[in-house]
């Protein structure tokens, strides 16, 4: 009796008067964990958020630096004009669009979406995984601050992902960089028509709840989840959020942390190929963070009038459609 005593666990307990863990009450639970539900307190998730913040000011300043007073002789007017009367502006902005309407409303796919969509209109598979990298450095930024300020991140799960995260993104744009663009071409294809059915199937099964995977688990997971993702555009959520979730672990909590880590993969990914990638790639990705702020609105009212069954199978059958109409162009 007395060793059982010893041996049990002492847990700081959010006992705030403001419930953050309500469900738990509710079930008739113990509150969450201080550590989950204060996450933003500890110095080091503190500092990543802080990191957040800095690089995406210093991306705001350099992409209105670049527009306004660098760009050879030519005026901010002249630059936005010349990006309006680009038929690949308007075609990244109905993809921007289409891409965050359908991640608004499952919470996942913007990167298989928007990556098979640039395949189809002629983007190699670097300025496809590079442009839709750099306009979800904003999107995973605001979103993972806002994650780890509501208590959603766990810290153990986060930094388990993070460093693997980034290894495996690494590895991809050493890939994407050094192989040619026509040869991958209808590899990354078959990926994310594998992708679309698995979105497509998800519409017909039900995953059971195991018990969590461990740490040392988790690692590779982040590794492989984050490779895919690099190489292929996305993936990284449907692929590690699904399993984590599949296998266990607590959806509020692991949504948070893989969305949080996701944004340091991001910003890896779009640094690494920022080198490689031509001046075309900012029209790219300006239609796409344009399409995605108009996107809101409907993410909610097909989310309000759709079934989740349904947008699986719209999705999925969307997604798989374009890659065998890119495989078809590829052979």
């Amino acid at each position: 009796m007395l060793r059982g005593v010893l041996d049990l666990k002492i847990r700081r307990l959010d006992l705030d008067d403001k419930i953050i863990s309500q469900p738990h009450v509710e079930l008739g639970l113990p509150p969450a964990e201080y550590d989950v539900t204060h996450a933003s307190d500890h110095p080091l998730l503190r500092i990543a958020s802080y990191i957040v913040v800095a690089v995406l000011t210093a991306l705001i300043f350099y992409f209105t630096y670049k527009i306004f007073f660098g760009n050879n002789g030519l005026s901010g007017s002249e630059i936005i004009t010349n990006a309006l009367h680009d038929p690949m502006f308007w075609s990244a902005v109905a993809v921007g669009l289409i891409a965050q309407v359908i991640d608004g409303a499952l919470g996942m796919a913007y990167g298989v979406t928007s990556s098979s969509f640039l395949l189809a209109v002629g983007a190699s598979p670097a300025m496809a995984s590079g442009a839709t990298h750099l306009a979800e450095v904003f999107t995973t930024g605001v979103s993972g601050v806002a994650h780890l300020k509501m208590g959603n991140v766990n810290k153990k799960l986060f930094f388990s992902l993070l460093i693997p995260g980034i290894i495996g993104a690494l590895i991809g744009t050493y890939i994407l960089g050094n192989i040619d663009g026509k040869v991958l071409k209808p590899y990354i294809s078959a990926y994310l028509l594998l992708m679309g059915l698995y979105v497509l199937s998800k519409a017909f099964r039900h995953i059971r709840a195991r018990h969590e995977i461990s740490t040392a688990k988790v690692a590779p997971l982040a590794l492989f989840g984050s490779f895919m993702d690099t190489t292929g555009g996305g993936g990284w959520g449907p692929i590690v959020t699904t399993s984590l979730v599949g296998s266990g672990h607590d959806p509020r909590t692991t949504i948070g942390s893989v969305n949080f880590a996701e944004f340091f993969l991001t910003v890896t990914v779009a640094a690494a190929l920022f080198s490689i990638l031509d001046h075309s790639v900012w029209i790219i990705v300006a239609g796409l963070v344009v399409g995605g702020l108009f996107a809101a609105p409907f993410a909610a009212y097909i989310t309000k009038h759709l079934k989740t069954k349904t947008l699986l199978i719209l999705v999925g059958s969307l997604i798989s459609l374009i890659s065998i109409f890119n495989l078809y162009k590829a052979f």
